[in-house]
């Protein structure tokens, strides 16, 4: 089997006490990788050390910046990084962010992830159809 190296994806949400990101969980159940920050100045930071993440998942109300203010600064540290922006239904987003969700759908937003890598998207694809059928 050939090794591959898997998208890795920056997740900003909110922190709550007790708990991990239901968006970090949803991406890793599709076996990308997901470094997660809980606040903008943490995903700023994160991505300074790690620059080679395949897109950014942010929540749009992050409490320590503004969401077009986060975006910016992400794009200085890595150009033309695609970023998603999930907000509320109705609320006013985050306009320079690429992608928007209106709520979080998880089939919704991992489709959307796919799409930034369709090649690596279809080799883990393939690779659980092979473990499957391998009955692993």
């Amino acid at each position: 089997m050939d090794l591959m190296v898997r998208p890795c994806f920056l997740v900003v949400d909110r922190e709550f006490a007790g708990s991990i990101s239901t968006r970090k969980l949803v991406i890793e159940t599709a076996k990308f990788n997901v470094l997660t920050a809980y606040s903008a100045r943490e995903a700023a930071d994160t991505l300074r050390k790690f620059p080679g993440m395949t897109a950014a998942v942010i929540d749009a109300y992050a409490r320590d910046m503004r969401c077009d203010d986060l975006v910016d600064e992400l794009r200085v540290i890595q150009p033309g990084i695609p970023i998603v922006a999930i907000s509320a239904p109705g609320a006013e987003g985050c306009t320079k962010a690429d992608h928007h969700l209106a709520s979080f759908d998880p089939a919704h937003l991992l489709e959307l992830l796919k799409g930034f890598v369709p090649e690596a998207a279809g080799e883990i694809e393939r690779r659980n159809e092979e473990l499957e059928r391998e009955g692993h």
